[in-house]
């Protein structure tokens, strides 16, 4: 899935105007470390529902950092998100 952000995005010296999130060319073991990542973020346990599980999920799948999606516009942030959920969730 490419996603045009709504605006420019600069993480560690890279200037952003869209990203590729292949949820699809995830593996478990992505989705485990995803889990473990949300985990040491949040000190609590994560669910599907989880914005930032949610967040580790697209970075794997979109080969970036975390904190590249933490710094998106909330709009882009809540668009990929959503479709995260979307696919954990089978919908």
């Amino acid at each position: 899935m490419e996603i045009k952000l709504s605006k420019e995005v600069e993480f560690e010296g890279k200037k952003h105007t869209e990203l590729t999130v292949d949820l699809d060319g995830l593996t478990g073991r992505e989705l485990i470390d995803a889990e473990a990542e949300a985990f040491a973020i949040t000190a609590r346990p994560v669910t599907d529902i989880d914005k930032t599980y949610q967040s580790c999920v697209a970075a794997k799948a979109a080969k970036v950092p975390a904190d590249l999606l933490f710094r998106l516009p909330a709009r882009d942030f809540a668009k990929i998100t959503s479709a995260v959920q979307n696919f954990l969730l089978g919908g």
